[in-house]
């Protein structure tokens, strides 16, 4: 009996899955299509799926549990995947890309920058940046939601990055960063990082851009020497001393930092922000709660700061938004030893991907997944799901380190436009997703903006009780 006790304990071989042609006919499809032949996947085997490839050993995961495996409890069993080559030959050994003990260092060191009442300091840059945004807008107008998004997370994440607008550099910095973003395709699949080491013409827009980033932060990072603390970001990290050796980082180390905050930053709260508002536009009784909250909160004035724990639903909207379009929709990890998560054994160079989108529209624990529902979030219900039931941020030691960041951001900025705008989608706009390194919408977000007047005196019923996001 021992013995048989023994052998049930212990991990299976293989999840189940397709034939090497079937999982072969998933990949293919992948480089075309990073979300749909997922999905089929788990329809027709379940929340863990083996892909039997001859050059990999690829493994697929949605369920909550599992995901908590490879992300939390046997974190230190992984790296980030292969892939991740890609995004080091721009970010270099930054925050997202480096591992183990270097990563632990320099996380330690960025953190006093992303401190609850640090972040709360950005919070007046965020507003001004959000305000000024829509200023040229007029009543009736077609503006594509997108760019104007990526524009308004860029103005941000500059003024708190190095307290300025990268002065004439704005344009520069942006289209070097959408040449990055639009490589993905290039060297996102199993040859390359062998086409990223040969000299090819096509490589050459990836290193005009990171030489023209290069320029514009190692300037920026001289001044910031030579003018002393600006209360910005970017003093923080030249500042920031590792608590054991008391050592400070290089000029390298700190552009690694800093790219890597710009790049992140930026890209996922502006998409983030594009498919709220989409889904407002879609769903008018979410929309004029929504309005009815910053009527009531607001009034006729902007948003500060201190108003973040007074807009729950506009919290909660930007919640379930994030639920529908996590904007990083998937994560993979790469096994550096034997390993076991979800009851099965993970070869050495095992690559587990586990999914946010599958995850966040399985109906086990979202009913009618495909519905906005922002109420989903009220602590009765949302205490009842599993921890990586929702994950748009990652988890475990690599859980991204600009969360709180991204919360205020997305608040203060919903709130910011959404007292003087409403918006409806372009007629005959067809919406779609792009997933490349995040989970961008396909053709942009063309939108009619329309003025709004605030309402203070509305019902205060209208909107939803004084319960705080924070």
């Amino acid at each position: 009996m021992a013995v048989e006790k023994l052998e049930n304990t212990l991990p299976a071989a293989t999840p189940p899955g397709p034939s090497m042609w079937g999982s072969w006919q998933v990949v293919r499809r992948w480089d075309k299509d990073r979300i749909g032949p997922i999905e089929e996947a788990f329809q027709e085997y379940g929340d863990f799926v083996f892909l039997n490839l001859p050059f990999m050993n690829l493994y697929l995961a949605r369920d909550p549990d599992t995901v908590e495996d490879a992300l939390v409890k046997r974190h230190r069993d992984f790296h980030k995947d292969r892939y991740y080559f890609f995004l080091k030959l721009v970010l270099g050994h930054g925050l997202l890309t480096s591992e183990d003990d270097y990563h632990l260092k320099q996380r330690r060191m960025l953190q006093p920058s992303f401190k609850r009442d640090r972040i709360r300091q950005y919070g007046q840059a965020m507003i001004e940046e959000s305000a000024a945004i829509s200023h040229d807008w007029r009543d009736g107008d077609t503006i594509d939601i997108y760019p104007e998004m990526m524009r308004l997370a860029l103005n941000i994440v500059a003024r708190t990055l190095f307290n300025s607008d990268v002065a004439g550099d704005t344009a520069r910095v942006a289209r070097a960063l959408d040449t990055i973003m639009d490589m993905d395709t290039r060297f996102l699949h199993p040859l390359g990082p062998l086409m990223a080491r040969l000299p090819l013409p096509g490589n050459q827009p990836l290193w005009d851009a990171v030489a023209d980033l290069d320029e514009i932060l190692y300037r920026m990072i001289a001044e910031h020497r030579a003018a002393g603390d600006q209360g910005d970001m970017l003093s923080m990290l030249l500042e920031a001393r590792d608590a054991d050796d008391g050592s400070q980082m290089s000029d390298q180390q700190v552009r690694d930092e800093a790219i890597t905050l710009f790049l992140a930053g930026h890209e996922t709260t502006a998409i983030a922000l594009t498919w709220t508002w989409y889904l407002l536009s879609q769903n008018p009784e979410v929309e004029q709660r929504f309005h009815a909250e910053l009527d009531a909160a607001l009034g006729d004035r902007d948003p500060q700061a201190e108003d973040f724990p007074r807009l729950p639903y506009t919290y909660r909207v930007f919640q379930e938004s994030m639920r529908l379009y996590p904007p990083v929709y998937m994560i993979g990890r790469e096994a550096v030893r034997p390993t076991e998560i979800g009851g099965y054994q993970i070869p050495k160079n095992g690559m587990v991907v586990v999914s946010q989108y599958a995850t966040h529209h399985d109906p086990k624990y979202f009913p009618d997944p495909e519905r906005f529902d922002p109420d989903r979030w009220l602590p009765e219900y949302a205490e009842s799901r599993p921890k990586f039931s929702y994950y748009p941020f990652g988890g475990g030691q690599r859980l991204c380190i600009g969360e709180h960041f991204a919360w205020m951001e997305g608040v203060l900025a919903l709130a910011t436009v959404g007292r003087r705008w409403k918006m409806r989608l372009r007629p005959g706009h067809q919406v779609g997703l792009d997933p490349r390194i995040t989970l961008r919408p396909l053709g942009g977000m063309p939108m009619v903006v329309h003025a709004r007047s605030a309402s203070p005196t509305q019902a205060a019923s209208d909107a939803t009780g004084g319960e705080s996001p924070a």
